[in-house]
């Protein structure tokens, strides 16, 4: 982090547990659960798995525990094959020591068991994905076959009811946007408080350089991503792409590509901002709960091509941060790409747009909504 020291959350001698579903890369929700950390530094933290080496400094310097699925086969990189087993594994976790828990859940973290005295605050990136609306994305007969599909949909119909059955553990939702907080309202009939993600916009920020002729992914190369239509809008348009992420869609996604499309796998913060600054525009196909490499390529002044729906129609201003796109088809996400080039987007009022968004407007409303949540004497009805 680099907008200054943080200084701590006010919670007196209150012992708190961080609560994160799993590590194994420094992606959108690893950088919130970064800063949360930073407001309870002697906090302990939780995870279902830990990959050594793929967080930050300050998340491996963390005291953490890890649960069974650490020690099962494949676990670093087939982890959600065992997703049928996290709720009876989430639930292992002994909290009974501590007075505070704070989750970072798009799975199952939200679902600990504190104990009745503790208070519950989890800030939710989504309910979990792969029961309610992104199923068919990991789960569709096209991708397992229809036996197999038939068995996942019997599961997970059975984790939804999970996922609606444990919300009562929480004592507070914080979502990171007003899209997932109305989701946390129709599938757990909670409230959530809105307090956007964090984005370092000390440390993304424009040059001088000049603009290249390529477009840029940055994700996790995952189904719900829909990088394919990036891949098949650049492919209609000739423009060429650049991919940054590593994830289990690669090899299928690398199939389909032609030259024009260049993976360049995991790449350093520095390497990104610097693809961020000489990209013609950073494309998000997928409908995103948030969507935080949005922000980061706007706070280098760079236009964004996202879905009209979800997270990115909370950072994306048509056409003055980028162009949004009605319709999850190649045709009318190259479309937009075609509107960017178009378009004369001012590099300092994308920017300024972004920093809303900034690391200290996060760390100053997390730190108030955990200091509430810790010295509430009742639980506010509004929560």
């Amino acid at each position: 982090m680099t907008e200054g020291k943080t200084e701590p959350a006010n919670i007196g001698q209150l012992r708190v547990a961080l609560v994160h579903d799993w590590l194994t890369g420094m992606r959108g929700g690893e950088k919130v659960l970064e800063a949360i950390y930073e407001l309870v530094p002697d906090a302990k933290l939780f995870t279902l798995l830990h990959v050594p080496g793929s967080v930050s400094p300050t998340l491996e310097s963390c005291q953490t525990s890890t649960s069974l699925i650490q020690k099962l086969p494949m676990s670093a990189t087939q982890y959600r094959r065992y997703i049928p087993i996290f709720p009876w594994v989430i639930e292992q976790f002994d909290l009974d020591c501590f007075d505070l828990v704070i989750s970072t859940s798009h799975c199952a973290a939200k679902s600990v068991i504190p104990t009745g005295r503790a208070r519950h605050l989890c800030y939710c990136f989504t309910p979990m994905r792969y029961a309610w609306d992104q199923f068919d994305a990991y789960f569709g007969s096209k991708r397992v076959g229809r036996i197999q599909n038939q068995l996942y949909r019997e599961i997970f119909s059975r984790l939804a009811r999970w996922d609606t059955a444990t919300s009562g553990r929480v004592s507070r939702y914080v979502a990171d946007s007003q899209h997932v907080a109305g989701r946390i309202n129709r599938y757990y009939n909670r409230n959530a408080t809105v307090v956007h993600p964090p984005v370092d916009t000390d440390f993304y920020y424009p040059n001088d350089s000049d603009r290249d002729t390529y477009f840029l992914v940055v994700s996790a190369l995952v189904p719900y991503k829909r990088i394919d239509l990036a891949i098949e809008a650049c492919r209609r348009t000739g423009m060429p792409l650049k991919i940054v992420g590593s994830g289990p869609e690669r090899e299928r996604l690398q199939t389909q590509s032609g030259a024009d499309v260049e993976f360049l796998g995991a790449r350093s913060a520095d390497e990104i901002r610097a693809l961020y600054r000489s990209a013609r525009g950073v494309l998000l196909p997928g409908e995103e709960d948030f969507g935080i490499v949005a922000v980061e390529a706007m706070s280098c002044g760079t236009p964004v091509i996202g879905l009209d729906r979800g997270g990115t129609t909370e950072t994306i201003i048509e056409g003055i941060s980028g162009v949004l796109v009605k319709q999850l088809t190649p045709d009318s996400f190259a479309a937009g790409i075609t509107r960017t080039l178009a378009s004369p987007f001012d590099t300092q009022a994308i920017r300024s747009h972004a920093l809303r968004f900034s690391q200290s407007r996060f760390i100053d409303t997390m730190r108030c909504c955990i200091e509430e949540t810790a010295h509430a004497q009742t639980l506010n009805p509004e929560w």
